[in-house]
């Protein structure tokens, strides 16, 4: 299956989950995001790229609550997820579709995105960061809550083999589990030092601002 179809499959279950398959959930998402909050201005306009079922959003929408906010995402059932939790707020709206072709045609200054990235090869995410960069407004940012391999194969080894350990005691199910071996399939993660060199490349300040073995958040700003 192709990523569309891997996300449409777990969209109901896929937030339940979140706390079992992230080990340290609560700094990637909240505590991150609350770091930022207390130093970036208030954005007008968000764009949650690959936003799926609009987790990530959730948490920039507590901290910035009069933000508008556009989810982005190329699984249907995912936006129908984000739909039901966010209803009756008229700020958030949805687009389906692929950012790799086309960001949303409307200005903003902020670019959000969580564990989506990582799905792309090294040539597709150096061309996003560079629409990004492009699309952005000077002192826009753009944060990424990623996952990541580790420069060293060695290295990268032991953080794959803990992770899966972690997995198999986290009270997942069998199906849950072979789900994600299937997902795991298609990463084509780089490393935090690759990914902060290619949107040095296209010209922002950046700096990784969080990293816990696999999973790391990096914000970058257009100078």
């Amino acid at each position: 299956m192709n990523i569309e179809q891997q996300f449409n499959l777990i969209a109901a279950e896929y937030d339940c989950n979140r706390r079992k398959f992230i080990p340290c959930f609560d700094d990637f998402y909240q505590n991150t995001t609350a770091f930022l909050a207390a130093h970036i201005a208030a954005p007008k306009r968000v764009v949650d790229l690959g936003a799926g079922t609009g987790l990530l959003t959730q948490f920039w929408f507590q901290s910035f609550p009069n933000a508008e906010y556009v989810l982005l995402d190329i699984a249907e059932e995912m936006l129908q997820v984000a739909r039901k939790r966010f209803a009756g707020i008229e700020t958030v709206s949805y687009q389906a579709g692929n950012y790799l072709y086309k960001l949303p045609d409307m200005p903003f200054d902020a670019v959000i995105s969580a564990l989506s990235v990582h799905h792309l090869e090294d040539a597709q995410k150096g061309k996003v960061f560079a629409d990004i960069y492009d699309r952005l407004p000077r002192g826009g940012i753009f944060v990424n809550y990623d996952q990541f391999c580790a420069d060293s194969p060695k290295i990268d080894a032991w953080q794959n083999t803990y992770w899966e350990r972690h997995l198999a005691h986290s009270g997942l199910t069998e199906q849950d589990l072979m789900l994600w071996k299937e997902r795991r399939k298609l990463d084509k993660e780089c490393s935090v030092r690759r990914q902060t060199d290619m949107l040095r490349q296209c010209g922002f300040e950046t700096e990784c601002i969080y990293l816990q073995q696999k999973f790391a958040v990096i914000a970058a700003i257009k100078r």
